[in-house]
């Protein structure tokens, strides 16, 4: 009879250990994912390489754009949101280029998917900023891409930083005679 207790004692005792382990666990995961930045949802596409990567590019014909964010996140109400990853610590707000790089993305999945997500998530090392995504935003990245097209049809175009760490990142700074890396 006293066997029985005992293991009655531990088996409940165990019970309760893996219960608060799990409760403990759960508590962790919230927040890790809150920290992490990302929209609660479904993950329906990543180009980071952490899973499968996606190879398609999301494109417009009609706007000859083509992109692809880091993950887009399908949310419960059928919303998806693109989230864009920077390996850098976080300015104190959102550089002018990533915010439009993200605005691409949205215009880019409004027209793939049919739904206009009404923000867009850029994930810094240390902190996440939600971008709306608004009509002036589209706008302005309308207007970034016809200053673009406009540019490709003079030939040359000047550089416009003095940055050498930004030059040193373009994929075009071996065609470049006013590189600064």
């Amino acid at each position: 009879m006293e066997t029985a207790v005992t293991f009655n004692a531990l088996t409940i005792s165990l019970v309760f250990v893996f219960l608060a382990l799990a409760i403990l666990l759960l508590f962790r995961s919230r927040r890790l994912h809150k920290r992490s930045g990302m929209p609660v949802g479904k993950v329906v596409y990543t180009d980071t390489g952490a899973w499968h990567p996606n190879i398609e590019s999301l494109y417009s014909r009609e706007l000859r754009l083509a992109g692809r964010p880091d993950y887009l996140v399908r949310q419960v109400n059928g919303a998806i949101i693109p989230v864009e990853v920077k390996s850098s610590r976080a300015p104190e707000e959102p550089w002018e280029g990533h915010i439009l790089q993200l605005a691409a993305y949205c215009l880019l999945v409004e027209e793939m998917f049919g739904t206009r997500p009404e923000y867009g998530i850029l994930q810094y090392k240390d902190h996440a900023f939600a971008i709306d995504y608004t009509a002036d935003l589209e706008a302005d990245l309308l207007d970034l891409l016809a200053e673009m097209r406009a540019a490709q049809n003079i030939g040359e175009v000047d550089r416009d930083h003095s940055d050498w760490r930004r030059c040193a990142r373009c994929g075009l700074n071996h065609k470049c005679f006013q590189r600064l890396a």
